[in-house]
């Protein structure tokens, strides 16, 4: 039975399991066999890790094996959001989501209650997304790219009774990193067709990058290579097992939207960051002239929805304490990979 479709999604699951989705979110090897250097970790044989890997992605446990890219360096992206009506909800909701660029979107508890993010090869085409989205629903755009990051980070723990992420986690370091609207890429031949390659995943297979590689036809070692570079540039977050948060039970999470002094936008987004549960926080333009007053924007993520609460309620009394938004997610509305066929001028 799928992990899906109910009932504890870690029944028949043992130790080896639990490892492999706690520690192996990150930190795969990028070598020419890497689940044999893994299964030498664990002390199983390189097929027995695959098959293992395999089953838990068709439990639904794991999303996918691969890179988790990163859409504002590689692309330009934003996340904007637009009022949709009740009775045209639905409606809004298609429009957004037949857009090959708009690769997550989530309804939201608030008078802005369709909330989406748009991944593009250049600012010129995510803009141009933008206006068609209002030309066709009708609807104001609110467009906020991210100006800062000062921590992004889905991986956590999850093979635990936690009640919300990263409860058993102390600190987590955070830094104010400044991100371009203008990303375009600029990738090499190769490295446009290995992230190509990858964005939905690598094959589970023992040779995964050897099999990139033939896909691409390009060397093995060249492609090894490749990938350390996008890694180290940080087109590449990290490689390793994509946790599916919501089979593993954290279902709940808010967007928490802030006015904070400008001037203290460093000092506090850093503050935020580095508590652990905080699990995503940067800094968004605040839009006035369409009622947005806030710039620091964070997540948290939970199982259940009062232990969200009473972090974000710590957040806002001991670290935050400024005027706040609670926005949660109710709907699913998309939720896939950001689509990079831009880079190479696929349309």
């Amino acid at each position: 039975m799928s992990a899906l479709e109910g009932g504890d999604w870690r029944e028949g699951l043992d130790g080896v399991d639990a490892r492999l989705v706690d520690d192996y979110q990150s930190g795969f090897p990028v070598a020419e066999r890497p689940f044999r250097v893994v299964a030498g970790d664990l002390g199983i044989g390189e097929d027995e890790v695959v098959e293992r890997v395999r089953r838990l992605r068709d439990r639904g446990v794991f999303r996918r094996f691969g890179a988790v890219l990163n859409p504002p360096v590689i692309g330009s992206s934003t996340l904007a959001a637009v009022r949709a009506p009740e009775d045209r909800f639905a409606e809004v909701a298609e429009v957004v989501n037949g857009y090959r660029q708009v690769n997550h979107n989530y309804r939201r508890d608030h008078e802005w209650n369709v909330w989406f993010v748009v991944t593009a090869g250049d600012r010129a085409r995510r803009d141009e997304i933008l206006a068609e989205i209002e030309a066709e629903t009708g609807c104001d755009v609110l467009h906020l790219p991210m100006l800062t990051d000062f921590y992004i980070d889905l991986e956590f723990p999850v093979f635990n009774d936690d009640s919300f992420a990263r409860e058993s986690i102390e600190h987590t370091e955070a830094s104010a990193t400044r991100i371009s609207e203008d990303a375009a890429g600029d990738l090499s031949d190769l490295d446009a067709r290995l992230l190509l390659e990858i964005q939905d995943g690598f094959p589970l297979s023992a040779t995964p990058y050897r099999d990139v590689a033939g896909a691409v036809d390009a060397d093995v070692d060249d492609v090894l290579a490749a990938v350390e570079r996008l890694r180290e540039r940080g087109c590449i977050k990290r490689i390793g097992c994509v946790v599916n948060h919501l089979v593993t039970g954290f279902r709940n999470n808010c967007m928490v939207v802030w006015d904070v002094p400008d001037d203290r936008l460093d000092e506090l987004g850093e503050r935020a960051g580095e508590l652990p549960y905080v699990t995503l926080c940067y800094h968004r333009p605040r839009r006035p002239e369409q009622g947005w007053e806030y710039n620091l924007f964070t997540m948290v993520h939970g199982r259940e929805a009062e232990a969200v609460d009473a972090k974000v309620d710590e957040l806002a009394a001991d670290y935050l304490p400024f005027e706040h938004e609670r926005l949660y997610s109710t709907e699913t509305l998309k939720q896939t990979g950001a689509r990079y066929e831009d880079l190479v001028g696929s349309e």
